[in-house]
């Protein structure tokens, strides 16, 4: 094979993208923009992964391209992507569109029977089986019965903080330590400044640090935003183990994304505890390397790389992301 092998991880915060040779040597990394259609928009989205993908390739030929991104979860949406990009010069018929979640997994595992659930801006899940079975969710917000990532955090924070502020609820630390974190004189000049407009909700994202602080502080109110965002993350894997029949197989369970990688003690101890009530035989891996390395071995895979080549980009593509390998294993 001739030209490069490019891969690219895209989430609601940042992109990676990287070009490698076939013999898994790095040739470059780019870091950019989120660029999930789902909150940047389709055109957005390609207007950011066109410009790393030309930016990684130099103006070389591309062989192998495979983009995986936050918000390509409905069969339609990865339809639109692959039509949006087919203009690009980097794109074959090889070239592979497809969710986050598939680099978040081979980058944890290279297990047949495995779940991975990201847990960042949002939150969501796949399991996949040997027989080629997988189970998915359409990843839509409220609609969907999703809840969580540093945008649920950020929102729930806020709404206790108001309902403090005006009497409709309990006091709690988060009222003070959010007109802090945000600078803002108030909670109820901070609610005016998002409804006109003033302030962008995505900066709520941005106030899981402080739901924890105050959860290990002794705040009730964070302490349970903080179990509530345990068992969401929980249902997701209990789902995804019930509807490919594992529940009581061996398996890894990866677990990424920013709000998994800052460690919190009480949101970790609480997944593996509610866990193994429900899925013993399983076991929980919190990958702290960024999902590009698993991008970087499927693209890899796909161009026909030998092992050796993996294991190379492996460590290439994780030194230059600046994280290390598996984090740690929960049995």
């Amino acid at each position: 094979m001739s030209g490069l092998v490019v891969a690219v991880d895209g989430g609601g915060s940042k992109t990676d993208a990287v070009a490698l040779g076939l013999d898994g040597r790095l040739v470059a990394h780019r870091r950019g923009p989120g660029s999930s259609p789902h909150f940047e928009g389709l055109g957005e989205s390609v207007a950011v992964v066109a410009r790393l993908v030309r930016e990684v390739a130099g103006g070389r030929p591309v062989a192998q391209a495979n983009l995986y991104l936050s918000g390509l979860d409905l069969p339609i949406e990865i339809e639109r992507y692959r039509a949006a990009i087919a203009g690009q010069e980097w794109v074959g018929p090889s070239t592979v569109v497809d969710n986050d979640l598939f680099a978040l997994l081979r980058a944890g595992t290279d297990a047949s029977d495995a779940v991975a659930i990201v847990c960042g801006t949002g939150v969501n899940a796949i399991g996949v089986r040997a027989d080629g079975a997988d189970a998915r969710f359409p990843a839509l917000g409220g609609i969907s019965g999703d809840w969580g990532g540093g945008s649920g955090l950020g929102e729930q924070a806020l709404w206790h903080a108001a309902r403090d502020v005006d009497a409709r609820g309990p006091r709690t630390a988060l009222t003070a330590a959010i007109t802090e974190a945000l600078d803002v004189a108030s909670v109820p000049t901070l609610i005016e400044d998002l409804h006109f407009g003033r302030r962008d909700s995505s900066e709520l994202t941005g106030l899981a640090p402080v739901v924890f602080e105050a959860a290990r502080s002794g705040d009730a109110v964070a302490a349970d935003l903080v179990d509530r965002q345990a068992e969401e993350i929980v249902a997701f894997a209990r789902a995804c183990l019930v509807r490919l029949d594992l529940l009581h197989r061996p398996l890894p369970i990866v677990l990424g994304g920013g709000i998994i990688r800052s460690g919190d003690a009480r949101l970790l101890d609480g997944i593996a505890s509610r866990l193994a009530e429900i899925a013993p035989a399983a076991r929980i891996e919190i990958f702290g390397s960024a999902p590009i390395v698993g991008a970087a071995l499927l693209a890899l895979a796909a161009a026909g790389a030998a092992p050796d080549a993996l294991d190379r980009a492996r460590a290439a593509v994780a030194e230059a992301t600046h994280v290390g390998a598996l984090a740690s294993s929960v049995g």
